[in-house]
């Protein structure tokens, strides 16, 4: 009898969470001062004090959802091992190729180079991207191109016989 606690058992090996920058959250409180002000013209301090807590809070919400982005690689029990971004799974035996995409390169591969039927995850403020080409029959999707703050750590750490 196996255990199924050890079956599922898995080691993360990488974790990556693409916050925001700063200057993001610097121009939204810049913006919430701004809408309270202009709603406190004239009137009392609570014209003030009310807009700039109900716009500070959906800044606040507002950053953090563009902040959802986690990008994790995780270890199973049989030595597998797994990319997740953006609630999809990637294996590492489908992977054939990988390569990091500097920033110089980014606009050609998120131009006229980009596959439609390429798995993407992007943002703006993150510019080097992690190139992973598949080798599956069964799956239409050419490649993964994933915009990472360590794209060489995050194909060492997915894919150790390919990094270097």
């Amino acid at each position: 009898m196996t255990d199924s606690r050890n079956a599922l058992a898995t080691t993360v090996l990488y974790r990556e969470r693409q916050w925001a920058p700063w200057y993001m959250w610097v121009a939204g409180a810049a913006l919430s001062l701004l809408l309270a002000a202009q709603f406190a013209l004239n009137r009392n301090i609570f014209w003030f004090v009310i807009p700039l807590l109900v716009t500070g809070a959906i800044v606040v919400w507002f950053l953090f959802w563009m902040s959802r982005t986690i990008i994790q690689v995780e270890q199973d029990a049989t030595g597998t091992r797994w990319l997740s971004v953006e609630g999809a799974n990637l294996p590492d035996t489908v992977v054939s190729r990988s390569m990091v995409v500097p920033e110089s390169a980014r606009r050609n591969a998120l131009g006229r180079q980009l596959d439609p039927a390429a798995f993407l995850v992007s943002r703006s403020w993150v510019k080097e991207h992690a190139l992973l080409v598949l080798d599956d029959p069964e799956d239409p999707t050419p490649y993964w191109l994933i915009a990472s703050k360590s794209p060489d750590e995050l194909i060492r750490t997915f894919l150790p016989g390919q990094a270097g």
